[in-house]
């Protein structure tokens, strides 16, 4: 199992200064967060990591009671696939 890590505004792998792979998002208030960016190294794409930043933010959303609006185009995807994430979702 992959370890990531919460930072003030994402989620990552790796150390701070040097990250793997890192889903990063933006407060705008009113409770929501717009999750604009995703990024996977090439040494551990393929592996779910992306997948798992994901479901780490809708699972940080869900204990802060916050929406998401995923303008980021893999989030975004992640959004689509995943009904079970709809209670998060910005609609």
């Amino acid at each position: 199992m992959i370890e990531i890590n919460k930072d003030t505004d994402s989620f990552y792998v790796g150390d701070q200064d040097k990250r793997e792979a890192e889903l990063h998002y933006v407060p705008s208030g009113n409770g929501i967060i717009i999750v604009d960016h995703t990024f996977v190294s090439d040494r551990l794409r393929g592996q779910g990591v992306g997948q798992e930043l994901v479901r780490r933010v809708v699972e940080f959303a869900r204990k802060e009671r916050l929406k998401i609006m995923p303008l980021c185009p893999f989030a975004k995807s992640q959004f689509d696939q995943h009904q079970d994430y709809d209670d998060v979702l910005l609609k």
